[in-house]
């Protein structure tokens, strides 16, 4: 079974830059299409990026330019670049593995992480 584990979450001011880090461990993720959600207080968990296992990207549009999301399979480790923090951006941001290829829906993934904390301050 594989697990994952968040990283790389803080308090951080607008217009600063966080990377957050997914470790999986148990399995590897190679075959995995990994993403980035995130879930702010009050509204629903909502995709930010995937990351085939090829390499190919997939942003929901009000990410774009923003945010980078990359991954090391070697590593068994999935990044997400944030810059230019916005005080809406301030979520728990959640990593998640789906056997669906770029799967841009909550319920193709399979295997998620317990989050991390990103709080930006104005």
């Amino acid at each position: 079974q594989v697990q994952l584990v968040e990283s790389g979450g803080g308090l951080v001011q607008a217009g600063g830059s966080l990377r957050l880090s997914c470790a999986a461990s148990g399995r590897t993720l190679s075959r995995y299409t990994m993403g980035w959600f995130r879930e702010a207080p009050g509204k629903e968990r909502d995709l930010v990026a995937c990351i085939s296992w090829s390499g190919s990207k997939y942003y929901t549009d009000s990410m774009k330019g923003r945010f980078t999301i990359s991954r090391d399979n070697a590593k068994n480790t999935v990044f997400l670049q944030m810059n230019s923090l916005k005080p809406e951006d301030t979520a728990v941001y959640f990593c998640a593995a789906s056997t669906v290829f770029l799967a841009r829906r909550n319920n193709s993934y399979d295997i998620w992480g317990q989050g991390t904390q990103v709080t930006v301050s104005s």
